[in-house]
């Protein structure tokens, strides 16, 4: 894996904020509380709040110029909106935080491969200090965050796996896959793709076996940042 490093608290004004580096890939994922819920949930029996994420890139994140999203955003950029979503919500009691929404949003300044990996680590953390804010000014009863999650890329390159892949070593993979897993080693999403060559049951359980190992370890750095506070 390559190197990690969170740091909490990087903007002032929202509720959690950090700023993930992996590599040189760096993500600024903020937690955003809102007093209200999507349509679709304002009648819901039992009431409940909703989380859902918000990505983008840069125009100077990546070698050329990336183009600003503005009025319609490329289905690459729903896709990874939607992934982030799906994975915090899987690890958070939505009846526990009835009438709020809470918006990940996580902005890629730096890309060298695994943002949305990066965006699913960082905003988790964003995520457990919007809770314990709403927690602190008595917004909710109880912590709604059941577990922590984390993702990972891993893909075989030249009969090798390897995890964490930076630009090239995805651009060139026989396979690549991005895997998100909770704390307690449960698989929330499995990605993944060949690229011009097939992969077998056996190359399956040996990225599985390395994204769970990489993933417990990026869960061990997360928990870190609170044993340290």
């Amino acid at each position: 894996m390559r190197n990690l490093k969170i740091i909490k608290d990087y903007l002032l004004h929202p509720a959690g904020s950090v700023l993930i580096e992996q590599g040189k890939t760096k993500v600024i994922c903020t937690a955003i509380i809102q007093d209200k819920v999507p349509p679709f949930l304002r009648n819901a029996e039992p009431a409940q709040g909703w989380i859902t994420a918000e990505y983008s890139m840069l125009p100077g994140a990546t070698n050329e110029r990336f183009r600003r999203e503005r009025s319609k955003v490329t289905g690459r950029t729903a896709e990874i909106q939607r992934l982030i979503g799906r994975a915090l919500r899987a690890v958070v009691d939505l009846t526990k935080i009835p009438g709020y929404q809470i918006i990940i949003d996580c902005d890629v300044i730096q890309a060298d491969g695994g943002t949305r990996t990066a965006s699913i680590t960082g905003g988790c953390v964003a995520l457990y200090d919007a809770f314990q804010k709403m927690l602190k000014e008595k917004l909710i009863d109880e912590n709604p965050l059941i577990e922590l999650v984390a993702a990972i890329s891993v893909g075989f390159q030249n009969g090798k796996v390897i995890a964490d892949l930076d630009y090239e070593q995805d651009s060139q993979a026989d396979v690549d896959m991005n895997i998100v897993m909770t704390e307690s080693g449960e698989f929330v999403e499995i990605q993944g793709t060949a690229e011009g060559k097939t992969f077998d049951d056996k190359m399956l359980q040996e990225m599985l076996k390395n994204a769970r190992e990489s993933i417990a370890k990026l869960i061990e750095q997360q928990r870190k940042l609170y044993s340290e506070k």
